[in-house]
């Protein structure tokens, strides 16, 4: 009588513990995405070790268990519909009369997720698990210093542009966009703007954002100005479809700040000539741009 009384406490129990103990092993899941071929998944049914194991999805969406005559529809469902379905065909087939299943991804192969650009290293990983686009840029071993402001991200076949100086602050979480697999995170060159003549440092500057395209801050980057500048330097600027430019500034009087700055575009070149010199024609012009822009990786070509 003992032993049938231990024997219906026991089973009360397990009937209780049961329930929790799936729950537990349910917390372990990745987020919850429907399932595609590739996919690695953990399965497991209480009380039968032998049907226990790790799967892949065929490439046919399904997956195979023993004792099952055929194989189960696993691709396009979510992990708690494949537990259904599985519990199903355990049953129809006779089995197990009442089997408890669950199912645990372990592994996404079917969400690839591409990042290249200005990146350190660009790489594809597959998305496995909660992927952020702080996460992404992380695997590719962060922004080279020729990362411009912005970075495109393409979810769905709809581009989203992502201001580099917010995500990095932080102060907009939802700005760190979340990736779920089948996105490409490109991170584009910032344009620059070219500075050539009497000047310390001539070369080619990256522009990030309005306040670094003046005059001014292309004077600084550049290290200052050479002994003997002449007063007024020249921008020479060419649009797409139109004439190229030759702009005058009085670059003296916006150094001394009794003039404006000026805005400069991207692809600009400034020029400074030296009072020992004097601009003769537009070619003389022509020939330096055509050197700018050679020593700049030809991002700019003049004709």
């Amino acid at each position: 009588m003992r032993t049938l009384m231990f024997f219906a406490v026991s089973v009360v129990a397990l009937a209780q513990v049961r329930p929790s103990l799936m729950e537990e092993v349910g917390k372990t899941n990745l987020p919850a995405l429907t399932l595609h071929a590739g996919d690695l998944i953990a399965v497991s049914v209480y009380d039968a070790p032998e049907l226990t194991r790790t799967i892949r999805v065929e490439p046919d969406g399904t997956i195979r268990m023993p004792l099952l005559a055929e194989g189960v529809q696993a691709a396009g469902l979510m992990p708690r519909e494949l537990e259904a379905g599985l519990t199903e065909a355990l049953k129809s087939e006779e089995i197990l009369v009442d089997p408890v299943v669950k199912i645990t991804v372990v592994e996404y192969h079917s969400r690839p997720i591409s990042v290249m650009g200005a990146v350190r290293k660009p790489v594809t990983f597959q998305a496995d698990g909660v992927v952020t686009l702080l996460d992404a840029l992380s695997r590719a071993e962060g922004l080279t210093d020729e990362a411009g402001a912005e970075i495109l991200v393409r979810q769905n076949d709809a581009v989203q542009r992502v201001s580099v100086k917010e995500l990095l602050s932080g102060a907009d979480p939802a700005v760190n966009l979340r990736l779920t697999g089948n996105e490409e995170v490109r991170v584009p060159i910032a344009g620059k703007i070219f500075v050539l003549g009497n000047i310390r440092k001539p070369g080619a500057f990256p522009v990030r954002s309005p306040e670094d395209s003046t005059v001014l801050k292309m004077v600084a980057l550049s290290e200052g100005l050479m002994p003997f500048s002449e007063k007024i330097g020249y921008i020479l600027r060419r649009r797409e479809g139109e004439k190229p430019q030759e702009i005058p500034i009085e670059l003296a009087k916006i150094m001394e700040r009794k003039s404006p700055d000026v805005s400069l575009e991207i692809g600009d070149i400034l020029y400074i000539p030296d009072n020992k010199t004097r601009r003769s024609t537009m070619s003389i012009l022509d020939r330096l741009a055509g050197f700018g822009s050679a020593t700049a990786s030809g991002l700019v070509i003049w004709h």
